[in-house]
This record gives C-alpha cells, sequence and structure tokens, in this order.
C-alpha cells in the first residue's frame, strides 16, 4: 500500500511537470510568433516606405531627368526615361533602377542589364 502512495504521487509529480512544459512552450511559441510579426510588420513598413520614395524621387531637386519623361515600370526596371522626348527633341532612352545605398541588383535585374549593355534590345510595332 505504501508503493501504490509513492507511485501517485510520482505519477502526479510527471503531470505536473508535463502541464509546466506544455505551458512553456506555449508561451514560447506565442513570444516567437508576436516577434516574427513584429518584424514582418517592421518590414512591410519599409518596403511601402521605398515604394513611396521611388515615386517620388523623380520630382527631388537634384535628380537629373524631367518627371514628365518617366514612365514607372516597377518590375525588374523602376523607370523607363524618354531623355527630353516632351521638348520632342529625344536624346537617349535610359532604363533606370533605384536601389538604396545596401542592395544590389538581383539575378533578372543582373540580366536585363547585361542585355541592355550588349544592345540586344529592339523595337516592335504590335498591330492588333
Amino acid at each position: 500500500m505504501e508503493n501504490l502512495k509513492y507511485i501517485w504521487i510520482l505519477v502526479l509529480w510527471v503531470i505536473f511537470w508535463v502541464i509546466i512544459w506544455i505551458l512553456f512552450s506555449k508561451i514560447s511559441r506565442y513570444k516567437s510568433i508576436k516577434e516574427d510579426r513584429k518584424a514582418s510588420i517592421k518590414k512591410s513598413k519599409s518596403v511601402i516606405l521605398w515604394e513611396v520614395y521611388e515615386k517620388i524621387m523623380p520630382f527631388l531637386p537634384n535628380f537629373p531627368y524631367k518627371p514628365k519623361d518617366m514612365v514607372f515600370v516597377g518590375k525588374w526596371i523602376d523607370y523607363i526615361i524618354f531623355d527630353w522626348l516632351n521638348e520632342w527633341d529625344l536624346k537617349k532612352i535610359v532604363f533606370l533602377e533605384v536601389k538604396s545605398w545596401t542592395s544590389s541588383l538581383n539575378k533578372n535585374e543582373k540580366m536585363i542589364r547585361e542585355i541592355i549593355s550588349k544592345k540586344e534590345v529592339e523595337y516592335i510595332e504590335y498591330r492588333v
């Protein structure tokens, strides 16, 4: 009978620690999810801020091209600039990718830059 008492105490002790472990893991997971959400929101705010900056950049004082000559593309190339087209004197066409100080071109952007530098660009008129 005495051994049965110790077995019950041991079982209750194990149940107690299993419950404590479950609670600890749930709290830990909740904190992890909360931190991930904060990081995600921070990154999202940064991306949105950069997108706004890309849109207003042509209107900044020292920007070398006229906003009227710019067409926003946004994917792989941020802008195509038809330099002096609005003055009826097209000088050149520029493919502009806006990057922050620390970012670099991704694989697609590097391929596009390479094709443009090889001058393998063409103009096609497609009629329907």
